[in-house]
């Protein structure tokens, strides 16, 4: 038997009796980071980074058995030696290598090889049998400079400015609303958040991570405040009675999907912004060469296709049905 299996549950170690990012409650979870598709309530206990600690118990209550490990920090369980390294995905989120029956795996969870600036930068972490994500697993997904992008981000809000509106950019919650909190010129205007989104930063905040002030829309606030600065908010909130407060405004959207063409209109944006937290194509090739792994298994996204150009490529791939999600403009929490 192989040192990881699938099983209802999730991804398993027999050996250790521990799961990693398990969509069913078990005993023992290991989690990679606090997105809800990889961090769910009903476990008996949770292991993760140290900064996933705050995000995870924010979304999933204060009182639940939750421990914290350093990266590239070590622990035996039961003969098998499990360790945490950078994803660089979202703040906290952390690729697990777990080495034990002469076999070295590593569940990659999700991740970015681009240095965002604020997650702790991807470290490549060598292995033989890898699971990474496929979200963005075509060759057409392929990301510029996130430079260039906040540039163009900053020089819509300027514009709009000028013309007197308000500024609204969606992006999940947990991840991306941050990164574009640490990359835009926040000298241009005031910030102001969605509670969902103010409430993650307050929790993020608790890992000693530090952000742009910003303003928390209540509900004395008046359209007028909102003119020339920016709103940030979750992409559920688009189309929302919450929206319906603002007047004379511009929308972006931030994601990846924003490379499909017609994704902006059927969601009723003004513009699009590709900025994914996800691996585009070419970054999903480089980790994958750079882990040594002969044995590749693509998760959530285009497995069968990916696994197939993996094969091509002299791998051992196989797709592997999980229930994570990746990114996706429909999302309501995050």
């Amino acid at each position: 038997m192989s040192l990881i299996e699938l099983n209802k549950n999730g991804i398993y170690c027999a050996e250790a009796k521990v799961y990693i990012d398990p969509w069913k409650p078990v005993d023992r979870a290991i989690i990679t980071h606090g997105h809800s598709d990889h961090s769910r309530a009903g476990h008996k206990s949770y292991l993760c980074s140290n900064n996933s600690v705050p995000i995870i118990k924010h979304r999933l209550g204060h009182t639940i058995n939750i421990k914290g490990i350093a990266y590239n920090e070590s622990i035996n369980v039961n003969g098998v030696k499990i360790s945490f390294h950078p994803a660089g995905h979202i703040i906290g989120s952390a690729q697990i290598r777990l080495e034990g029956k002469g076999e070295i795996w590593v569940v990659s969870g999700d991740y970015k090889i681009e240095n965002d600036g604020i997650s702790e930068p991807f470290e490549p972490v060598r292995c033989s049998h890898y699971i990474t994500e496929s979200t963005f697993g075509l060759p057409v997904y392929r990301w510029r400079d996130q430079r260039e992008v906040f540039a163009e981000i900053n020089d819509w809000w300027k514009e709009n400015q000028r013309l007197g509106k308000t500024t609204i950019i969606t992006a999940y919650s947990l991840g991306k609303a941050q990164r574009i909190l640490h990359n835009i010129d926040s000298s241009i205007g005031k910030i102001y958040t969605h509670g969902a989104i103010g409430n993650m930063n307050q929790a993020i905040s608790a890992s000693g991570i530090a952000l742009p002030e910003t303003l928390q829309i209540s509900t004395n606030s008046k359209p007028q405040d909102f003119l020339g600065n920016l709103i940030m908010a979750p992409p559920g909130a688009l189309g929302s009675s919450w929206m319906k407060r603002f007047k004379k405004v511009s929308v972006g959207i931030a994601s990846g999907w924003m490379m499909l063409r017609g994704a902006r209109r059927r969601r009723g944006a003004d513009r699009g912004f590709v900025l994914s937290d996800h691996c585009d194509w070419d970054g999903l090739n480089i980790a994958i060469a750079a882990s040594g792994a002969e044995n590749i298994y693509p998760t959530h996204g285009y497995i069968e296709i990916y696994s197939r150009y993996l094969r091509e490529q002299g791998y051992n791939a196989q797709p592997l049905e999980t229930e994570f999600e990746g990114e996706s403009l429909e999302k309501k929490e995050e």
